[in-house]
Formats: C-alpha cells, sequence, structure tokens
C-alpha cells in the first residue's frame, strides 16, 4: 500500500457523525446479544435467527471501524463506498427484523415460567435491539446520496432499493418452503422462477458494485442496470397478476382461510405472505425504475 502522507490512523472514522453511530451500533449490539446470552435466553429457529443478526453485524460493524481507523480498507479489493452503504441497509432491515421478533417470541407481561429476572432481561434486549435499528437506519440516512452528490451507487435511493428488494425476495422464499404448495400448478411455479431470476440478478449486481468490478464488464453496466429493472417490473407484474389468482380464486384455491388450517403450518397462509410481499417488491421495483431515470454514480468510490 502506498503512503498517502497523512496521518497513520484516520480519527474522523471515529468522531465524525457516521462513525459515531457505528461506534453506538456496535455498543448496542454488543449489549444486547450479551443480554440474551448471558440470562435472557432464546430458543427455537426464531431466537437462533435473532442472534445470528446481532452477532453478524456486530462482527462486521466492527470489521468497518477498524479498517476505517487504520486505512485498512484501501488494501482491499473492495469499492468502500458501496460495502459499507449496502452493509448499513442490509443491518436496518435484518436489526428491525430482530426487533419485531425477539420481543413478539420472548417477552412476556407475567414471570410465570421464565422468571422474573429471564423476563427483565429479554425487556432490555428488546430495548437494546431497537436502540440497534436506529443506530443502523442513522447511518444510511447520514450516508445516502444526496441532490448533485457524486457517490457510489449502493448509496443512491436506486442501490438501496437493491438492498430491500432482495431481502423481501427472501420473505418470499421463507414462506415459500414453508408447505406454500407453489408445485400444484404451471402458473405458480411460473411465479416461483420469477423470484429467483430477480433475486439473483438484484444479487449479482449488488456484488459488481460492492467488489467495483463494473468497469471490467464490456457492457454498459448503469444502462443494462435499468434495463433489468425494467425487466423485474414486468415480471413481478405477471407475478402480482398469476399468484393470487391461483392461490385464491375459488376454482384453484381457497378464498377464504380453511377454518381446520393448523398455525402455523397452513399453506393458505404461506400463500397470503408470498401474496403481499409480491406487491411489496412490485412497488420497490417501480420506485428503483423512476430513480434509476435520475441518477449516475462512480464505480470505483
Amino acid at each position: 500500500m502506498e503512503s498517502t502522507g497523512g496521518p497513520y490512523l484516520n480519527t474522523a472514522a471515529l468522531t465524525s457523525p457516521v462513525g459515531i453511530a457505528r461506534l453506538l451500533q456496535m455498543t448496542f449490539g454488543c449489549t444486547t446479544f450479551s443480554l440474551v446470552a448471558h440470562r435472557g435466553g432464546f430458543s427455537a429457529a426464531y431466537g437462533t435467527f435473532c442472534m445470528f443478526v446481532w452477532t453478524f453485524c456486530f462482527a462486521i460493524t466492527v470489521f468497518i471501524i477498524t479498517c476505517e481507523f487504520t486505512h485498512l480498507h484501501s488494501c482491499l479489493s473492495l469499492s468502500w463506498g458501496n460495502f459499507t452503504a449496502a452493509f448499513a441497509m442490509l443491518a436496518t432491515l435484518m436489526s428491525v427484523t430482530a426487533a419485531v421478533i425477539y420481543p413478539l417470541y420472548f417477552v412476556q407481561v407475567g414471570c410465570y415460567p421464565i422468571g422474573c429476572e429471564a423476563r427483565d432481561f429479554r425487556i432490555a434486549a428488546s430495548v437494546f435491539a431497537g436502540l440497534l435499528f436506529v443506530a443502523y437506519a442513522t447511518e444510511v440516512f447520514l450516508t445516502r446520496a444526496k441532490p448533485g452528490q457524486v457517490t457510489s451507487y449502493m448509496a443512491t435511493i436506486s442501490g438501496l432499493l437493491k438492498i430491500v428488494q432482495a431481502f423481501v425476495a427472501c420473505i418470499i422464499f421463507g414462506a415459500l418452503v414453508n408447505d406454500s404448495q407453489y408445485g400444484k400448478y404451471v402458473a405458480t411455479q411460473w411465479c416461483v422462477a420469477v423470484y429467483s431470476f430477480c433475486f439473483v440478478v438484484t444479487v449479482v449486481v449488488v456484488a459488481f458494485s460492492v467488489t467495483g468490478k463494473t468497469a471490467l464488464l464490456w457492457f454498459p453496466f448503469e444502462r443494462s442496470v435499468v434495463i433489468y429493472t425494467f425487466g423485474a417490473v414486468l415480471l413481478y407484474t405477471s407475478a402480482a397478476v398469476i399468484w393470487p389468482v391461483f392461490c385464491f380464486d375459488s376454482k384453484y384455491g381457497s378464498p377464504r382461510r380453511p377454518g381446520l388450517c393448523a398455525k402455523g403450518r397452513c399453506p393458505w397462509d404461506s400463500q397470503l405472505v408470498i401474496a403481499i410481499f409480491t406487491y411489496v417488491n412490485l412497488l420497490l421495483y417501480v420506485l428503483d425504475l423512476a430513480y434509476s431515470q435520475r441518477i449516475r454514480f462512480v464505480s470505483h468510490l
């Protein structure tokens, strides 16, 4: 690494507004999973997911702070601005999900049967989980692209929406594998193909932006992203029409939830979740297409 002629340590990484937000993220994240691990407790897939979110976000945040404080990020083959912007958005989505799931499944008013001490630890962990979400959302707010500012693609509205689209697609996949009966019709299988294709391409777009390899492509990356987004709008529009018809029309499915359907293992519930988030992602892709007409990004920032 060539010397920049400046100080070896970047104190602005800790004292700037973004640096302070990251220090708070590290503090709140460590406090949250420590409270849960020490006495709060967790169980099943929901609790494991929450612990993964808090430990994963904590580890990456420590990595980012360390790299920026020591200038080590200049040694990495990453587009650092794209990487930090993408992670901040992903961490915001993951932390808000954990901040909702943990109190929903593990916090209770009474002390029985876990005891008052464990209940208090869980309440405290839930509070810090909420503060962790606020800290990550603050970083997204501080680092997002401003009008007229030359910035990384992932810091733009279009780039941030890519992370949200992929996250929503993961929710759809989770509902699909939860006994959604998507293999019953060719039409619903087409919808699964739409979700999978758009998810893969969106992840590839993010990966190329984060690694800073867009300039090496033989085709114009920016224009290709806009064309793909337009195609994703068309594909999701077809899924938004087909999925509800083949799941909730009385000819193919059930317009109402079956009365004898088991809670937590009901195909109708999974189909409803998929339908809702199909429309959510359709809206996200439409917004992405609208914003992509107004931005220009620099791949090497």
